[in-house]
């Protein structure tokens, strides 16, 4: 074949959308929020999807609300930020769909609070949860994934993690790491076909904030409009389908990082006065 050829060939690929039907994929954070939205539409589109998260009786949840039509939907409940649990999801998606071919790590949580307050057991339970949860199940999935069927690694990350602002250091701290592994992973896995997709929403309205870690009950961060869980779901699956290489997803997230870029000096003086409440 000539190289005018190969050309071609590679750009179709490209340019095919991603199907998930039939698709075996292992989603992390679904109990609410994002994941539960993407656990559904994952279902509704074919897919067959190994789900977690701490919380047992939602997940039992998700799972009736489907009738669990020919064991679409496998709950495995448990902490992602625990290593046995992380070897017991992938092996339960081995052992019952045959393999993998997506992984979303999706789980996360947050704090809000001056780093010099804070606890060191804040920072590791963000990074924990946040950055090495994810690093670590894509370690353990990534023969399983080299081996699927247009095998892809979506990550859930934030606007955060391309401009960082006061009161969320850790937070920020751990979404810069994930978004700055997943570029260099995505070099990496390009020989083995393996797709690594980032996704930054930016303030979505979910449990997320119920749920802080180490942080006073009321404190409340800045920001400039939000989105729903469901339409961050159907954009990280239409990220996927697309199979972008990443993807800011509202226009305020944007800007925020257009203006970051252009005006650096401007948003620091901003940020600093209009961040935390």
């Amino acid at each position: 074949m000539s190289w005018l050829g190969e050309w071609v060939l590679t750009l179709e690929c490209v340019m095919a959308k991603r199907s998930f039907a039939g698709k075996r994929v292992l989603l992390t954070g679904a109990s609410s929020g994002i994941g539960w939205y993407l656990a559904s539409e994952l279902v509704r589109a074919g897919a067959f999807v190994v789900v977690t998260s701490r919380r047992s009786e939602r997940l039992q949840q998700l799972r009736l609300a489907f009738g669990n039509p020919r064991k679409r939907l496998i709950a495995v409940p448990g902490d992602i930020a625990d290593h046995e649990h992380r070897c017991a999801l992938v092996d339960t998606a081995v052992e019952q769909l045959g393999g993998l071919d997506v992984v979303i790590n999706n789980a996360g949580v947050g704090a809000i609070g001056s780093f010099d307050q804070a606890t060191p057991e804040r920072l590791r339970t963000l990074f924990e949860v946040d950055f090495f949860a994810a690093t670590e199940l894509t370690r353990l999935a990534l023969p399983y994934l080299k081996r699927g069927n247009e095998p892809a690694i979506c990550l859930v990350n934030s606007v955060l993690g391309h401009r960082a602002v006061p009161g969320k250091s850790e937070y920020c701290a751990a979404k810069f790491a994930l978004r700055g592994w997943a570029e260099s992973l995505r070099l990496e896995l390009r020989p083995a076909g393996v797709d690594v997709i980032s996704v930054s929403p930016s303030t979505t309205r979910s449990e997320f904030f119920e749920s802080l870690v180490d942080t006073v009950r009321g404190t409340k961060s800045a920001s400039v409009g939000s989105q729903s869980a469901e339409s961050v779901a159907k954009n990280v699956l239409g990220a996927l389908r697309k199979r972008k290489r990443e993807l800011i997803l509202s226009p305020a997230g944007k800007a925020f990082v257009w203006l970051n870029r252009i005006a650096p000096q401007l948003l620091d003086r901003l940020l600093s006065r209009y961040a935390i409440s």
